[in-house]
């Protein structure tokens, strides 16, 4: 058997896995309803400019930690949009270990500059 073919035994292995079913569930149940995807899209906003604060000034400003904290508030009290958040870090922690494992096969570390 060659990679390719263990690559794609691997992905069908993947792709039937408890937690990227349930993901997939949920994100059609998110994209099927306007306003849940309005959330998400939101929420997503809120963690990308949290993120780029941290990255830039080190530190995220109240209002940014007010609005994330206002949108995560909204987003559990949402079933489908609570269970897609939750779906997403189940998945999340997966692929990172997963990635992790293929990584370390290469034996190879990114060239990459360091973090201040």
């Amino acid at each position: 058997m060659n990679i390719y073919d263990k690559a794609h035994e691997f992905a069908e292995e993947l792709k039937n896995l408890k937690e990227v079913v349930d993901y997939r569930v949920a994100t059609e149940n998110i994209n099927n309803k306007e306003e849940n995807k309005k959330i998400v899209e939101d929420f997503r906003k809120v963690q990308i400019e949290a993120y780029s604060e941290q990255m830039s000034k080190g530190v995220i400003s109240e209002e940014t930690k007010q609005k994330m904290q206002n949108l995560g508030a909204v987003a559990m009290t949402n079933p489908d949009v609570a269970n897609y958040l939750q779906s997403e870090a189940r998945f999340a922690v997966i692929w990172e270990d997963l990635l992790k494992i293929l990584n370390d096969a290469i034996g190879v570390n990114v060239i990459a500059p360091e973090s201040k």
